[in-house]
Formats: C-alpha cells, structure tokens, sequence
C-alpha cells in the first residue's frame, strides 16, 4: 500500500512540475525540483548532468514560443519512475502555431527528480528548425 501513496504522489510531483516549469513559465524550478546530481540523458547537446541545463533549454523555448503549453495527456507510474505523454503547443514568431507530442520518462529519489529520458515526435512542417532547443 506503502508503494501506492508514494506512486501517487510522484504523479502529482511530475504534474505540477511541468505546470511550473512549462505552463508558468518558471524555469527556476528547476533548481528546486532537480537534484543537484541530475542527469538528463537526452538533452539537447548531448547528456547534461545538473539542473542547468534544462533551466536554459526552457529560458530559449520561451522565448521562440511565448505562449508555449504542454498538456499531460497520460500518465502511470511505478515504484520510482513517472511515465508521461504529453502534447505540447505554442506559437513562434511566424505566427503559424505549432504542436508536437512527446514521451517523458521521470526517475524520482527522495523528493527530487534524479534523471529525465525523453522522445518527442516534432511536426513535419518549416516549423520543425525550431525544435532543435529540444534535440
């Protein structure tokens, strides 16, 4: 039962991460939510260790998508891992609005998340250069 209560609330952990993070637009959460020994293994240069990283890749989303919004469409957990599909949307300058889904897979210790896997499927169109803050 025990297992059940912690799946739970890594769920809403994750949800309200991506709320602040995305959503917000507050990139300092990261400092918060990501372990100072955080290892995201599909950063867009390469795996990044450290909540920086992802800090300055959402500060550059920003700016290109200033409405940018994710929505969690799934998500299971088990044990220490938060599995997430999520749609995102946003609106760079040219004005033609975009959407791109992708797979998140969280890994949580002790309140903090601790490494990030993720794919995302971006929209087969022009806009599609201006994913690469996410490769």
């Amino acid at each position: 039962m025990e297992n059940k209560i912690t799946e739970e609330i890594n769920k809403a952990f994750i949800i309200n991460h991506f709320e602040e993070f995305v959503n917000k637009k507050n990139a300092s959460i990261a400092l918060i939510n990501f372990a100072p020994d955080f290892l995201d293994h599909d950063e867009m240069g390469g795996p990044a260790i450290g909540p920086e990283a992802a800090k300055k890749m959402m500060e550059g989303a920003y700016k290109i998508w200033p409405d940018l919004h994710v929505s969690v469409e799934d998500i299971i957990a088990e044990g220490d891992k938060v599995m997430v599909r999520n749609i995102w949307r946003g609106t760079p300058a040219s004005g033609k609005r975009i959407e791109f889904h992708g797979f998140v897979l969280w890994k949580i210790k002790d309140g903090k998340i601790i490494e990030r896997w993720a794919t995302v499927s971006a929209p087969a169109d022009e806009q599609s250069s201006s994913l690469s803050w996410l490769k």
